[in-house]
């Protein structure tokens, strides 16, 4: 949102070419201006929370809701669950340094923490085994990989 005074017109048309939402110019309303922050926000968060789910193979991961779904069906995750998942599918087919995810998620790259997000890998190579076109790769020394071959983008 552009507040200015400049208020000639070809000053309006270089705002908005330049990606202005709005555009207004001094003196204003300042209970107008709040409306205008508010309409903008709401639209950016309406198109974010639209394009938020990813899709994995056959499923597809609301990461905002924590849930994935199958068809017809879904499976509520943990807040973890839902935060590895979606660090993998943003890094689908590439190797994600289990010390990055173990810092990212879990805050500390420490043998518990470690011993933790293995079993999280396992849960969620369960939840997605109704897809044979993904998997869970654990590289040893290196990280972990999600393996779609199923050609859908994320």
């Amino acid at each position: 949102i552009f507040l200015t005074a400049k208020s000639l017109k070809e000053d309006l048309l270089e705002g908005y070419r330049l990606g202005a939402d709005d555009y207004i110019t001094k003196p204003f309303d300042s209970e107008l201006l709040i409306y205008k922050i508010e309409a903008v926000l709401r639209r950016n968060r309406d198109s974010k929370q639209a394009s938020d789910k990813i899709q994995i193979g056959t499923y597809c991961l609301d990461p905002t809701d924590r849930k994935l779904f199958h068809g017809d069906s879904f499976r509520k995750l943990t807040p973890r669950e839902a935060e590895l998942l979606k660090i993998l599918a943003d890094n689908k087919n590439q190797v994600l340094p289990k010390k990055q995810a173990l810092e990212t998620i879990w805050g500390d790259d420490n043998y518990f923490a470690s011993r933790s997000m293995d079993v999280y890998v396992a849960k969620l190579r369960k939840y997605l085994s109704l897809d044979q076109s993904l998997g869970i790769e654990t590289l040893y020394g290196s990280g972990i990989r999600l393996i779609d071959k199923s050609g859908h983008k994320s």
